[in-house]
């Protein structure tokens, strides 16, 4: 029998998750409200939605459609709460794809904002996507820390800060 396509998310999400942590670890709450430029994101905000979308993968596992505009953001007052927030995320996320049955990724998942339908496409394509999302918004995360001299962190092998050679 081959592996279940939520088996495969489910090992490139792993695979993510330690650098991902380790970037989030390193965002300290004195900059939560630090954008680089006028039309940025603060960075405690992109933090959020990098830690936020573990959950985005375990809605798409267990309902039909999410609504951006109106998802409930959790509260985020320190780094503590951040790295908490992805944990938990991340075991939501694990158990959903280690559950749902390949069938089900081909449902239509339906992406809203202010209940209006932006996109429907099927959930395998969404949370592939929703992956991709989160190592795109992680690599923003990086530039930012770069700019205010905290030391990025080791991804897809040693990052210049910690360079062992």
């Amino acid at each position: 029998m081959s592996e279940s396509l939520g088996s495969i998310y489910l090992a490139e999400l792993d695979a993510e998750a330690t650098a991902t942590r380790a970037c989030l670890e390193r965002v300290p709450e004195r900059l939560f409200g630090w954008k680089p430029h006028d039309k940025s994101m603060p960075m405690g905000y992109l933090a959020q939605i990098v830690a936020e979308i573990p959950l985005w993968i375990t809605v798409m596992c267990e309902e039909d459609s999410i609504d951006f505009v109106t998802f409930q953001h959790a509260t985020i007052a320190t780094t503590a709460d951040l790295v908490r927030h992805f944990d938990e995320n991340m075991a939501k996320a694990r158990a959903a794809l280690a559950s749902i049955r390949d069938d089900a990724l081909g449902a239509v998942f339906t992406l809203k904002a202010k209940g209006q339908v932006v996109g429907a496409i099927p959930k395998r394509v969404n949370i592939s996507s929703s992956i991709n999302h989160m190592v795109h918004h992680r690599g923003q995360l990086t530039v930012y820390l770069r700019l205010n001299g905290i030391p990025v962190p080791s991804i897809y092998g040693p990052s210049a800060d910690e360079r062992t050679f």
